[in-house]
């Protein structure tokens, strides 16, 4: 009887790992089909975009070439990259120093300051949409790179998370640094950025993305075509073949070969990073 009770405890904990081990692959298949739906699509002709198979009958590389040639896409990716590459470098700069003066500097009302930091996380962009739009229209900021970019810089998440990371942060190392006659700006520029290397590469994922995926204040910010973002590219050239799913899924599949190669390149960084952060 022993030995049964044994056994049959013994495989409770396989069936139920085997059982989330399906629920997993079920899940992932569910999220990665309309992936490849999309980038299969983008191969086919017009008259095969929407027979639902994931296999093209007629393999044709048309598609990409029309969207290259016919609209400035290649303007709207570099308008996306520079806008993203700008705001996630300055946003992990004042981000970290932020962050680090939270977690270890002691001044009259830091709490304070990081409860109000933090509660900007409860306000959705909506809110602030038109307010954020008449401060940039008096500062004369519309349809120019600055207005898309200035802001877009603040991210309380951001400063979160790096201030949790600092607080697990060994203070011995910093001690010592001290010890040694660094002050505090020393201490943070050669002690703790170099150990911030695995949180930093997260966020830097996530602001890139974040930034590359903006649809909403690009769209109120500017008019000038020169300034498109490639999200807008991708709607205004839906607009204007709205039949045509081929160009459009070509554009998008284009769009996306960024996010899907940082996510696959840093995917240990963003686990890491929630981790330290606390959050399950």
């Amino acid at each position: 009887m022993a030995s049964e009770v044994t056994t049959a405890s013994g495989r409770r904990p396989l069936s139920g790992r085997a059982g989330l081990t399906v629920l997993a692959i079920v899940v992932s298949v569910i999220s990665v089909l309309p992936v490849l739906w999309m980038v299969s699509a983008a191969f086919k002709s017009r008259s095969t975009v929407t027979d639902g198979s994931l296999i093209p009958r007629e393999f044709t590389f048309d598609n990409f070439v029309y969207v290259f040639t016919e609209v400035p896409f290649a303007r709207y990716l570099w308008n996306s990259f520079f806008i993203s590459a700008v705001i996630t470098i300055v946003a992990l700069l004042f981000h970290s120093m932020a962050a680090y003066a939270l977690a270890r500097l002691r001044f009259p009302g830091r709490e304070k300051i990081f409860l109000a930091i933090f509660s900007t996380l409860l306000v959705t962009a909506p809110v602030v949409l038109i307010p954020l739009f008449v401060v940039v229209r008096e500062l004369g900021l519309l349809d120019s790179y600055a207005g898309l970019i200035i802001p877009a810089i603040f991210n309380a998440f951001g400063i979160f998370l790096l201030r949790q990371f600092y607080l697990g942060l060994p203070k011995e190392v910093e001690e010592a640094a001290v010890l040694d006659g660094c002050g505090h700006w020393r201490v943070y520029w050669s002690v703790v950025l170099p150990m911030s290397r695995p949180i930093l590469s997260a966020l830097a994922v996530f602001f890139f993305l974040a930034n590359w995926n903006a649809f909403v204040w690009p769209l109120v910010a500017t008019n000038d075509q020169s300034l498109t973002v490639v999200q807008l590219g991708i709607a205004s050239f839906q607009t204007q073949y709205g039949s045509n799913w081929n160009y459009i899924l070509a554009a998008a599949t284009v769009a996306a070969l960024p996010m899907l190669a940082l996510f696959f390149a840093f995917q240990r960084q963003i686990v890491e990073s929630i981790k330290t952060s606390g959050l399950k």
